[in-house]
């Protein structure tokens, strides 16, 4: 596993970015876990920690992940139409109208709140219209900031990671231990999946994520509902 040195203004930023107190509206989203709990499918403390595991290994965040890393490369070079093409080309890729809502949502209050503590990124995130993944903004602040490749993946991965343990926390319900237990365990796989994100080529982007895809399409329709999505 490579080393990761910062410095502390970088830590501080990445300690930043990834915090769940970032006004994104992350905490409002659970990326299926209310249908998946609604339906008996999870159910405790293991069912969580194997569904967070699949999505590691196999699921959506690894394509999301990877395209932030192609955000901030482009906006490290500033390559505005390359930009553009991965914002377009993650729209695309989700499945359903709530993830794709979700990841625009995210994206237009970060790009917002980014406008406004970094002016200079203005232009650049004028050129992505109305409609940025959330994914792609998190890569022009890393790339603005200068955070490593690995470091952002990790914080983007623990980010995401932290959100769902919390909504299952919520939803199932968990203890705080047990949420914490979960976050901990997983450590040593977001650390491998980043590894794997680093080398991956374009054409080798995808995923297995029907169980996502099915969740969220049923999350549409639940009668009863604590998040959008």
């Amino acid at each position: 596993m490579d080393t990761i040195t910062l410095t502390d203004s970088h830590f501080l930023a990445i300690l930043q970015l990834a915090s769940p107190a970032l006004p994104v509206g992350a905490y409002s989203y659970s990326e299926g876990l209310e249908t998946l709990v609604e339906h008996g499918i999870i159910t405790n403390q293991d069912n969580l920690k194997h569904w967070l595991t699949s999505e590691l290994r196999y699921g959506a965040i690894r394509l999301e992940a990877a395209v932030m890393l192609r955000a901030a490369e482009s906006t490290k070079m500033g390559n505005v139409e390359t930009l553009c093409y991965w914002n377009r080309w993650l729209s695309a890729a989700r499945e359903t109208q709530e993830l794709r809502n979700s990841s625009w949502q995210m994206g237009r209050s970060l790009v917002q709140l980014l406008g406004k503590l970094q002016p200079e990124l203005l232009s650049t995130i004028h050129s992505l219209g109305n409609r940025c993944n959330y994914a792609v903004a998190f890569g022009i602040a890393v790339a603005h900031w200068q955070i490593q490749p690995n470091a952002a993946l990790l914080a983007y991965l623990h980010s995401w990671a932290t959100n769902l343990i919390t909504a299952g926390i919520k939803l199932i319900p968990l203890g705080q231990t047990a949420g914490q237990e979960l976050l901990l365990g997983l450590q040593p796989l977001m650390s491998a999946t980043v590894q794997e994100i680093l080398v991956l080529e374009d054409d080798e982007l995808s995923c297995c994520s029907w169980g996502l895809s099915l969740a969220s399409m049923q999350h549409e329709t639940q009668y009863t509902r604590l998040f959008r999505s």
